[in-house]
């Protein structure tokens, strides 16, 4: 049980920012989702009460790749983040729902990012407050192997954006979204986890340019093992990864058929510890992440430290 508390405030941080991380719809290159950000301990819930979970995420990628993988250009694309997220859950349970537990939740992102291109030099940099992201409705299941999460959310186009700015550090687009999270015991002692977390995002146009990008599927998963560690703390370690892939394609004015028949695809795999301190209600995290077999979008590697606390 003091696994479950402590990962609880692990596993609630969904978060988001920037659709492709480049600010502009029409160099979409990926979806909005932090990917890897949810990776461990997907389906737990958080323990009753607030949980406030800092997440501090650096993303490097140095090749652009094409539809065959190929490297179209070179350069640096860098992004820096700092989740700050708040979450409330209610110790009660729904028995009209199968004993589910509500949550809700709110991020506020602080953002630094720039894009450079062998090919084109400078393309954008920006910092400041990111885009709003609420979860309203978080419903989470409690089983005997098994742990499971619900969740709608939205991203409100609330950071700074204007059409053909090159400093932008939010959409200018809401964001819908579903998503669910499971983490399966599968040992006895519940030290041995499973865990997947899913994300679609729907994407509406957006202001000034009038395009719409295309709809995002997201996947994070960890095989994770739990080791006792100094008095009630335990320690958890093992392989992450995720990936993304582009369901629809991007529409608007300018848009090519060609452009409209590119799909971007991400992967990675990676690992990670997650350092469960119950006593303390706290947990401390750490990520690391290496992209291979891209297509039409930037390549590289990600680093995530997360801290979490309850109240």
């Amino acid at each position: 049980m003091a696994l479950r508390g402590g990962a609880a405030r692990w596993g609630i941080l969904t978060a988001f920012f920037m659709g492709g991380i480049a600010g502009h719809a029409d160099a979409q290159n990926r979806g909005v989702y932090p990917l890897g950000l949810s990776a461990v301990n997907s389906g737990v819930s958080a323990a009753p009460g607030f949980t406030y979970n800092n997440s501090f995420l650096f993303y490097a990628r140095d090749e652009e790749k094409g539809g065959s993988g190929e490297v179209v250009s070179t350069g640096e694309q860098a992004v820096l983040l700092d989740m700050n997220t708040l979450l409330w859950a209610d110790g009660r349970t729904m028995p009209a729902l199968g004993d589910a537990r509500f949550s809700s939740a709110v991020t506020v992102p602080i953002a630094n990012n720039s894009l450079s291109s062998s090919t084109q030099g400078a393309i954008s940099g920006g910092g400041g407050v990111g885009d709003l992201y609420l979860q309203p409705v978080i419903l989470g299941w409690q089983r005997t192997r098994a742990d499971i999460r619900a969740i709608l959310g939205v991203l409100a186009p609330t950071g700074r954006y204007a059409a053909g700015a090159k400093d932008n550090v939010g959409n200018g687009y809401w964001t819908p979204v579903i998503a669910s999270g499971q983490t399966f015991y599968l040992s006895a002692d519940r030290a041995t986890t499973l865990s997947l977390f899913e994300m679609y995002e729907f994407h509406t146009t957006q202001t000034g340019t009038q395009i719409r990008p295309g709809e995002t599927f997201n996947l994070d998963y960890s095989l994770m093992r739990a080791f006792a560690a100094h008095g009630q703390s335990r320690l958890q370690a093992g392989l992450v990864g995720y990936g993304a892939w582009q369901t629809t394609a991007k529409t608007g004015p300018g848009i090519a058929p060609a452009q409209q028949a590119q799909r971007y695809r991400v992967n990675a795999v990676g690992a990670g510890v997650n350092w469960v301190l119950p006593a303390q209600r706290a947990t401390l995290s750490l990520k690391y992440f290496d992209e291979f077999s891209n297509r039409w979008t930037y390549q590289g590697y990600s680093l995530q430290v997360s801290a979490g606390i309850g109240f």
